[in-house]
C-alpha cells in the first residue's frame, strides 16, 4: 500500500503527493465520498466536511464545483467556504487537470 505525504501549509492547504492516504486514490476523479469527507477532516475541516458527506459529493462531484457551489451550494459558513475552495478545490481541479494534460 501507498501513503500520502500531506503537508500542512501555513495558509491552511494540503500539500497533496501523488500516492494513497488511508486507501485514497491518488487522483481526487477516483475518490469516494467517505475519500472526500477524510480528506476534509484530515484538512482541519472537520464541521465542515458532513457537508460533503451530506451533498454526496464524491471526487468527481468535487473536481466540477464552482466556487458558487462551494460558497452557497453547502450552506457552510463563508471564511471556511473560502479556505476550502481557494486552497483545496482550486488547487485538486488544477492538479487533476494537469496530470490529466500529459
Amino acid at each position: 500500500m501507498r501513503t500520502v505525504d500531506m503537508e500542512n501549509k501555513e495558509n491552511g492547504s494540503l500539500d497533496v503527493k501523488n500516492s494513497v492516504e488511508n486507501g485514497r486514490p491518488p487522483d481526487p476523479a477516483d475518490w469516494a465520498v467517505i475519500d472526500v469527507v477524510n480528506y476534509f477532516r484530515t484538512a482541519g475541516f472537520e464541521e465542515q466536511a458532513s457537508a460533503f458527506q451530506e451533498q454526496e459529493i464524491d471526487g468527481k462531484s468535487l473536481l466540477l464545483m464552482t466556487r458558487n457551489d462551494v460558497l452557497t451550494g453547502l450552506s457552510l459558513k463563508l471564511g471556511p467556504a473560502l479556505k476550502i475552495y481557494e486552497y483545496h478545490v482550486k488547487p485538486l481541479q488544477t492538479q487533476h487537470l494537469k496530470n490529466n494534460s500529459l
